[in-house]
């Protein structure tokens, strides 16, 4: 485990540096309980595959730790001691996000290069796909874009060698051993297998995404 500055006003915690749903429990554990117990002068927490990002304001955090050199010693003091007891830091309970998806020609726009690049027909990659149940294991891209893992290793799919410019609203991709939906059009390199429905960010909602690290993903397929 390393802890590190980044920039004036955060730091990270990195557990390691691989996909790992181990190293994600606790990622996800220590963001809840820093989300339940957190300190003076703390913003936010950004968890990712096997780290954890703090920002806070430094003004507060100098003003109320006045006996650390510096608002990064102050916090780093303050998450050290949260990780020296790993047994009160409770893991919550995964929810469970059913999602359908359209696979027809119109939406699945690389299935059938899936198929190809793996021996498949359109049908078993489909079938394995659903099989699955996908642990989202953090957010970033773009806002409410979830990176699902892992992919079963007969449908994984490198990325597009070429980026598409445009990638519909919608789509649901595949990128190795990962699965993600895009928000919103964008330009992206995943392999796009199908389409939801499913509104995946609501700016003025209380609750903004349809997804949060640590969630579970079933999909299922349906016609449009």
């Amino acid at each position: 485990m390393k802890i590190f500055s980044l920039g004036e006003n955060a730091l990270t915690i990195d557990f390691g540096s691989e996909i790992s749903l181990q190293l994600n429990n606790q990622v996800l554990r220590l963001a809840d309980s820093l989300a339940r117990n957190n300190f003076v002068g703390f913003i936010e927490i950004v968890p990712a595959y096997s780290s954890l990002t703090v920002f806070y304001d430094v003004f507060t955090v100098r003003k109320n730790f006045p006996a650390f050199e510096t608002a990064f010693e102050a916090v780093k003091s303050f998450l050290e001691k949260a990780l020296e007891n790993p047994s009160e830091i409770e893991k919550p309970a995964p929810r469970v996000v059913k999602i359908p998806v359209c696979f027809d020609e119109n939406f699945a726009l690389d299935l059938e290069f899936v198929a190809a690049e793996n021996d498949l027909t359109r049908d078993e990659v489909v079938e394995i796909f659903l099989a699955r149940t996908y642990r989202v294991y953090m957010l970033g891209f773009l806002p409410g874009f979830a990176y699902m893992g892992e992919v079963d290793e007969r449908i994984a799919t490198p990325r597009k060698s070429a980026p598409r410019l445009k990638v519909p609203r919608g789509s649901v991709g595949i990128a190795g051993s990962q699965t993600g939906i895009y928000p919103f059009e964008s330009p992206g390199g995943w392999q796009i297998i199908g389409h939801t429905a499913l509104e995946l960010f609501t700016p003025h909602a209380k609750n903004p995404t349809a997804l949060q690290a640590g969630d579970l993903v079933e999909f299922y397929r349906t016609d449009l």
